[in-house]
């Protein structure tokens, strides 16, 4: 008995003295065949500003590299090389990982070694899977255009909107998904530097994500940043699309008050402009076309002019004129304060033309859109 116990003691020495102990650093074995000797490999990061910064270099000899380093936790990283067009993006942490490159598109670049870079390359065949389907209604889009066939046409329009809204959804529905990759968290923090980013949707898949990786450094980093963009967002909450467009009372030509709410239809388009706006006075047109079209299924439009510029010696009548000669026979107001007209500020406008289309419950479903597309957004609503 005690000769079982001394061998099953000695047996778990040996396991515990065999144990690993975590890496702390990492090397990259490049292989980049039939690259020139000489071409200099780039490793790079992003900032927080969103700016790609070099990290590391290397040299490429007989179709080989190396680099070695460590960081404090897995990091999305891009490798680029001189010479060759595109860089691949991978997940960096402290393991041994090779690195195929694909010379000829360097998106295809293959890494191994990298768990955490499993997650990404999961994530981009999703991605790719959306592009695929995606590729697939644009080619039935047009052949329907070109039989004319406008009943599928039409549906096949709305199909593509929905789609191209998956798509826009998609980074944050896999973090959802995927709530303890490192990778996800990483994804955040990518997703955070584009110009259009939903901060709600992320910020609901951040606050999703397991307390153990929100904890991390680049955990609050992440919710740093995300606080800061949500301060801003704020700001415009209100103007977003889907929200409940803000009312308004301003002055027509003859001095009557009137307000949003009792000028909304089942269609209603804000429309921004000015007399000495080249184009706004060029689009009016195509406004007047779709209003004398639609009105009379529900469409109403509230013009909004930002006369009152210095440089008119009388707005008042130059704002009038234009109304006149462009035959804008819906509903017009103004301070006549430019860009400090009420309503404008109200609606953060600071360039004209622009637009919001709302649906018949006041909602925001678009905006800023002009020609075809603002025609076809209006018929779309006018259907539901």
């Amino acid at each position: 008995m005690m000769k079982r116990i001394l061998t099953l003691f000695l047996l778990s020495l040996a396991l515990i003295s065999c144990k690993q102990e975590p890496r702390t650093d990492f090397v990259i074995n490049g292989i980049a065949t039939d690259v020139y000797n000489g071409s200099r490999v780039y490793l790079k990061d992003v900032s927080n500003l969103g700016r790609e910064v070099y990290t590391d270099t290397a040299i490429v000899m007989d179709g080989k590299f190396t680099l070695k380093g460590s960081v404090d936790e897995p990091k999305v990283r891009f490798l680029e090389i001189q010479g060759v067009q595109g860089e691949f993006l991978f997940m960096l942490e402290n393991s041994k990982i090779e690195i195929e490159i694909n010379k000829q598109l360097m998106l295809d670049s293959k890494a191994t070694g990298s768990k955490t870079h499993n997650d990404l390359v999961a994530y981009q065949s999703g991605i790719k899977k959306l592009q695929e389907e995606n590729r697939t209604m644009v080619n039935a889009f047009m052949k329907y255009r070109k039989d004319k066939d406008t009943v599928k046409l039409d549906s096949m329009k709305v199909i593509l909107e929905d789609h191209g809204q998956r798509f826009l959804k998609f980074p944050a529905k896999y973090i959802k998904e995927n709530n303890n990759s490192y990778f996800s968290l990483n994804l955040v923090g990518l997703e955070a530097n584009k110009p259009k980013f939903d901060i709600e949707d992320f910020l609901e898949a951040y606050d999703n994500l397991t307390p153990n990786l929100k904890e991390t450094p680049m955990g609050i980093k992440v919710k740093r940043k995300l606080d800061s963009i949500n301060v801003e967002y704020q700001k415009t909450a209100h103007l977003q699309v889907g929200k409940v467009a803000p009312n308004f009372e301003a002055p027509k030509p003859d001095g009557t008050i009137v307000s949003l709410e009792e000028l909304k239809g089942k269609v209603t388009i804000i429309d921004f402009w000015a007399a000495w706006c080249g184009p706004c006075r060029r689009e009016n047109p195509n406004v007047v076309r779709i209003y004398n079209e639609y009105h009379d299924d529900g469409l109403e439009i509230i013009g909004v002019s930002l006369d009152g510029t210095s440089r008119q010696q009388n707005p008042k009548q130059a704002w009038l004129d234009a109304i006149e000669k462009d035959k804008l026979t819906w509903t017009q107001v103004s301070h006549l304060k430019y860009f400090n007209d009420p309503v404008a500020r109200l609606y953060d406008v600071n360039a004209i033309p622009a637009t919001y289309i709302l649906d018949k419950d006041g909602k925001i479903v678009a905006k800023n859109l002009r020609g075809r597309q603002l025609e076809s957004k209006v018929q779309q609503l006018l259907k539901q």
